[in-house]
């Protein structure tokens, strides 16, 4: 039986064009881009044009533009940098975030670095805004905002401009976890209030162990990782060579494609939505699905049956990828602090699907089939 894979907010497979362009990379042109003879020179040339590329879609400074190892890496450099060397001694963030956020703001919070907020949410897992202006008034400290564009499980998305002018009122230094959206959505940097942003190539048919950190220009940190002068100085240690080269052909591909590929990635969402409607009693879904939301994700919550309790570990057996998303907290399966924040129902089991350009209709339709089954 052929696999279906709908998890793909947790990774994509890697495009085949993309690999063709690292190939070289990996193979001939295997010079450090540290080196000074032809054969290295030729290793950083393909850094630097990848970082051109990668600024001029997303409207940056080739200059504001950091290869990582991904979005983890990103977002922890961004948050101790904005305390350890901006002064921001108040963190604003939100319970739904990523750990990758979350860990690192607890981190500074519990070594005594910075002070730490969490923004309320509305009913439907959004942001509350004025809640946001309220602590950013109070504040006595300098704030940094940590707040996620598109959030990887239910899939809301965060009115980022909104965000950044209340932060450059207040003063405060804003980041924001981009991971779900860069590669998905258009980025315009030049007119985003925002001081840093994350990517990870993994999420849109790149490579995975390579990621992106915008500093806007106006920032002045110093590096999260010593020993080398790699990345300007701002992250030690050889780069990732055909990882950095795969993300910005990665980047290129989906931004050329995006208009069709996000149409038709939302017609499927659309479509498997109302097929779990037609077909199984008291399904409801998470988040503000049909409103300000990705195209790629549903978080679905099912009844929870003796049959249903089971759901990720049946759809594995039946082939079938995808990734829980439920409040509980049973055995190894911790749950998700998401959907415990958004969705608190212990009756329900909650799974996350997610989708890519290489999902079709016909596969949704033998989801539907097999959890009408198990539900």
């Amino acid at each position: 039986m052929e696999r279906i894979y709908l998890d793909n907010a947790a990774t994509t497979p890697l495009d085949p064009v993309v690999l063709e362009a690292m190939m070289p990379y990996l193979t001939s042109q295997f010079g450090n881009p540290s080196s000074i003879y032809s054969y290295g020179r030729e290793s950083r040339l393909a850094i630097e044009n990848a970082r051109k590329t990668v600024a001029k879609i997303l409207n940056a400074h080739p200059a504001e533009i950091f290869f990582t190892s991904g979005g983890t890496e990103s977002s922890n450099t961004a948050i101790t940098a904005a305390v350890r060397d901006l002064g921001c001694k108040h963190i604003i963030s939100s319970v739904i975030e990523h750990h990758a956020t979350t860990h690192t703001v607890e981190h500074m919070y519990h070594s005594g670095e910075a002070a730490l907020s969490y923004v309320k949410l509305l009913p439907n897992g959004h942001i509350d805004l004025e809640d946001l202006e309220r602590l950013l008034a109070e504040s006595e400290e300098k704030c940094l905002v940590s707040l996620m564009h598109a959030n990887n499980e239910i899939g809301n998305i965060l009115d980022i401009h909104a965000v950044g002018e209340l932060c450059k009122l207040y003063g405060a230094i804003f980041h924001s976890d981009t991971v779900q959206t860069v590669g998905h959505f258009p980025f315009d940097l030049r007119n985003t209030p925002v001081h840093f942003i994350t990517g990870a190539s993994h999420k849109f048919h790149g490579p995975k162990g390579v990621g992106l950190l915008y500093i806007n220009e106006n920032v002045k940190i110093k590096p999260f990782v010593h020993g080398g002068s790699q990345e300007r100085n701002m992250r030690a240690g050889t780069e990732n060579l055909y990882g950095i080269v795969g993300f910005a052909k990665a980047l290129e591909m989906a931004t050329q494609n995006h208009e069709q590929d996000s149409t038709y990635i939302k017609s499927l969402k659309i479509y498997m939505m109302e097929q779990l409607k037609k077909h199984i009693k008291g399904v409801s879904f998470n988040g503000d699905t049909l409103g300000r939301s990705l195209y790629t994700v549903i978080s679905a919550s099912f009844p929870k049956t003796e049959k249903s309790e089971m759901i990720l570990f049946n759809l594995d057996i039946n082939n079938i990828c995808a990734s829980g998303g439920s409040a509980c907290t049973s055995g190894a399966d911790q749950g998700s602090h998401v959907i415990r924040a958004v969705n608190n129902n212990p009756n329900q089991v909650t799974v996350r699907f997610s989708f890519s350009k290489n999902n079709t209709k016909e596969e949704i339709d033998k989801v539907v089939e097999q959890l009408k089954e198990m539900i």
